[in-house]
């Protein structure tokens, strides 16, 4: 990640929240490299689009790529999945009215992000 890059991402993320993030994505790697197995993460962040209907829930980054996070995606479309996610690109991501992706500050996860992608796959969407 450049440092413009990772200007652009800061605002997404808070330090706490990105070593949070990243302490994850850590013992992910560990964990994958010595069982193949993942842990079941509680999301660390919630961002959204407040104009589009887009919403992240991220739980790690990429210890290797610190630009890439992973978490259920919803873009509004019906079909929320768990998947990877460039932190510079969202930075850059501005919905119908211009308005640039935001950090829900009063988010706290009650589940795992496997729990959050079930119900979302069931309800179309990600509800919190």
């Amino acid at each position: 990640m450049t440092t413009e890059q990772t200007q652009q991402a800061a605002p997404l993320l808070t330090d706490d929240i990105r070593a949070k993030m990243l302490a994850n994505g850590k013992a992910n790697a560990e964990r994958m490299a010595d069982d193949g197995n993942t842990h079941d993460f509680w999301p660390v962040v919630k961002l959204f689009t407040p104009d589009a209907g887009c919403t992240w829930l991220l739980t790690e980054i990429d210890p290797e790529t610190p630009d890439i996070a992973f978490g259920l995606c919803d873009l509004g479309m019906g079909s929320p999945e768990m998947g990877s996610v460039s932190l510079a690109e969202l930075s850059a991501v501005r919905g119908r009215l211009k308005l640039p992706i935001e950090r829900d500050v009063h988010f706290k996860a009650t589940k795992s992000l496997t729990a959050y992608a079930d119900e979302a796959r069931m309800l179309g969407s990600i509800n919190v």
